[in-house]
């Protein structure tokens, strides 16, 4: 069962918020660092779908 916050210690409430603080700005920070990709992602994978048609890739079952 999982406590309400509210339950908790002023300490535990403290470090929880910091916990989800921290979550919110590292997902902010990822937003951030891939919004401007798109193009980019979109050339990569057009580029590996093209080696994969070529038969430039191999399985990675095969690497192990």
């Amino acid at each position: 069962m999982v406590q309400p916050a509210s339950e908790l210690s002023e300490s535990a409430q403290d470090e929880l918020a910091a916990a989800i603080l921290a979550e919110i700005e590292a997902e902010k920070r990822f937003d951030s660092a891939i919004s401007g990709s798109g193009e980019t992602l979109e050339r990569l994978a057009d580029e590996a779908e093209a080696e994969h048609r070529a038969k430039k890739t191999e399985s990675l079952d095969d690497l192990g």
